[in-house]
C-alpha cells in the first residue's frame, strides 16, 4: 500500500462560540475516525506560508496556500481521494490536494 499526503488548502470559518468550536472539532474527529487504519499521521495545521524561488525571491502563494496536512495509506490515488470525501474543510470552501509520497 502506498502513502498519500493530503494537503489542505483553506481555513475553516473561525467559530464564534465555544459550542461552535466543539462542533467543528467533533466533525474533524469523526472524519479522521472514519478512516480507521488508513490514517497514518493525523498531521498538523500550518501557519501562513511563503514561497521561495530558485533565485531566492520570496512571494506569497497564489490563492489559498497550504494550511495543513495528513498522511493516509491506500492502494491507489483514487482510493486516497475517496478517503478525502466528507472532510470538514469542504464546508468552509476549502480543498484537499492529494499526492502519492514516493519511497526513496
Amino acid at each position: 500500500m502506498a502513502k498519500y499526503i493530503f494537503g489542505y488548502h483553506g481555513r475553516p470559518v473561525t467559530p464564534e462560540t465555544a459550542q461552535q468550536d466543539q462542533a467543528v472539532m467533533a466533525a474533524w474527529g469523526e472524519w479522521f475516525g472514519n478512516m480507521g487504519a488508513a490514517l497514518v499521521d493525523i498531521g498538523n495545521p500550518a501557519g501562513p506560508s511563503q514561497i521561495v524561488g530558485q533565485n531566492g525571491g520570496v512571494s506569497k502563494p497564489q490563492g489559498v496556500g497550504l494550511t495543513g496536512y495528513s498522511i493516509v495509506q491506500a492502494d491507489t490515488i483514487e482510493s486516497a481521494m475517496k478517503l478525502a470525501q466528507g472532510c470538514p474543510i469542504f464546508a468552509a470552501g476549502g480543498s484537499i490536494e492529494v499526492a502519492e509520497l514516493m519511497p526513496m
